[in-house]
């Protein structure tokens, strides 16, 4: 049996910039968050589905290894499963700093995500 394709993941760029402010305050996040990146390549679909919005996102809590407070305390991960072309992480934030994102700013970074593309 071949070996799945591995499925595309794309960052947007409010992605890619909370990334780095976090990685200055807590080091190991490349490090928290590369199996939960290589189980969405191989296809798995993590976290819960987030209600009200017509786009298939999800919400995956991942352990902060540089606080001693579990996932709970962790990190969140909202990612975007667009069927065609793959898997857009759309925000990451910690528990501590943020409460849940809303609705609306998740459907603010998916459209300023599809406007980037044309650029």
């Amino acid at each position: 049996m071949p070996e799945p394709t591995p499925i595309e993941i794309k960052a947007t760029r409010e992605f890619k910039r909370k990334v780095q402010l976090l990685s200055k305050k807590y080091p190991h996040l490349q490090t928290d968050l590369q199996p939960i990146l290589e189980k969405l390549r191989l296809g798995e679909t993590l976290g819960d589905r987030l209600s009200g919005i017509k786009y298939i996102a999800y919400k995956v809590r991942i352990k902060n290894t540089d606080i001693q407070k579990g996932k709970s305390g962790g990190y969140r991960l909202i990612y975007w499963l667009k069927i065609t072309d793959g898997i857009v992480l759309l925000d990451i934030y910690t528990k501590s700093e943020q409460d849940d994102i809303s609705i609306v700013k998740i459907k603010q970074i998916i459209t300023n995500f599809e406007s980037e593309k044309f650029l």
